[in-house]
Order: structure tokens, then sequence, then C-alpha cells
């Protein structure tokens, strides 16, 4: 039985994993930048890249949405299998700070930017960076989804870029929980080498408002 790649080979003379990386290249993206947008582990991608691994068909999609590309593109399939095709978008509040409460009822959101249709959601948000304690991982000006978690136990988001409100301020930090003796420590970390971590006790008033979930946007 024929595999993927040999079915695009025939059709087109490029494998799936040489149509992946022509198209990031041309939409100039890193493959950091792009497993990003597709929610896919790097490796993964390069061995892609490289036809070494066949990708699923979950995959495929979550690359052509990545890519801004109908899944179409990547196979090969049809004689206009590259004719630019719309993808279907709704919009979401965009903030360029924290909100402070439950997104749709704050008065801070004046604009409103579009999503492709499968990351919409109603607990969801955009926002637009101001600070550079996540480079070299999110840049100023990048524009982020956000699934709004008001309370969520930091235990349960290690690990993850959370937007944060600190004694009032806004901050988007990696959140991780450490234990020291019968204490819990919540520690927020920039990925900014330069950026100093932030120990967080009994004093502060603490919450995280969000929990991001990928980059939607950057400016080139």
């Amino acid at each position: 039985m024929a595999s993927v790649f040999d079915i695009i080979r025939t059709r087109s003379g490029e494998t799936i994993g040489q149509r992946v990386r022509r198209l990031r290249k041309q939409k100039r993206l890193t493959q950091q930048e792009l497993v990003l947008r597709a929610g896919i582990n790097q490796g993964y991608l390069s061995s892609i890249e490289r036809d070494q691994r066949e990708p699923s068909k979950r995959t495929i999609v979550a690359l052509a949405l990545a890519l801004d590309v109908p899944p179409a593109i990547l196979i090969g399939a049809g004689s206009d299998h590259d004719a630019p095709q719309p993808l279907e978008s709704r919009e979401l509040p965009l903030f360029g700070a924290i909100p402070a409460g439950k997104p749709a009822e704050s008065q801070e959101q004046l604009e409103m930017f579009p999503v492709l249709r499968h990351l919409w959601a109603a607990d969801r948000y955009c926002l637009r960076l101001s600070f550079d304690s996540m480079e070299p991982t999110l840049k100023p000006d990048d524009i982020v989804l956000v699934r709004y978690q008001p309370g969520v136990d930091p235990a349960h988001v290690q690990g993850k870029i959370c937007a944060c409100l600190l004694d009032g301020a806004p901050t988007l930090k990696r959140v991780s929980v450490e234990r020291r003796g019968p204490k819990q420590l919540i520690l927020l970390r920039g990925d900014n080498p330069e950026t100093p971590p932030m120990m967080v006790d009994d004093e502060n008033e603490f919450t995280i408002q969000g929990v991001v979930l990928k980059l939607v946007s950057r400016d080139l």
C-alpha cells in the first residue's frame, strides 16, 4: 500500500516535509515560531521537514492553519491545490494590558483581533505584549492567545506562561511551584536571562488571570 509520502511525490514531486519547509521559509518563520503557532514539538517538526517521520492528519491540519494555507496545499491534493483559499476567522477582544476581570466585561478593551475559527472560544482573548521579560520566546508587540482562568491553582499550570497580577501590577511569566518544607512557594520566571525570578509570598496579592495558549501574530 502506498504511503502518504509516495502519493505526494507522485502528484507534485515534493514530499510533505519539503512543502512544509518551503512554505515556512516563504513566510519567514523559524521552526521555533512555527511550532509555537501549531502547538507541536520542535523535534517532531524537524523530523517531518527531513522526511524522517510521517505527520498525522491532525498535525497536517495544525501545520496548515499555522502556515495560513489549506491542508490540501501541504498534501498536494488536486489540480488547484496551490490556489489561495480564505480561512474562516472569528474576532476576540484584544488588550494592551492584562485585564483585571472577565475580558468580555472589561472596559479596557477597545479593539478586536481575528483568529482562526478553531482557536476561538468564549473564554479566550488576545493580548498585545509590551514587555520583554519573555524574550526570545515572546517579543514586544507579539499578540498571544490567552485562556481566561482566574484563580487557577498555580500547581496546575506548572511551567506555563501565564498572565498574572502581582500586587495589582500586570506581568507575563512562567509559573512554577516549589515545596520548601510545609510551604508552597510560587516563582515567576521570565525566559529572558536578564530578568530575575520573582518570588510570591504570603504578603503578596497574587492572581493568575489567564494562561497563554499560543502566539497568533508577530510583525516581521
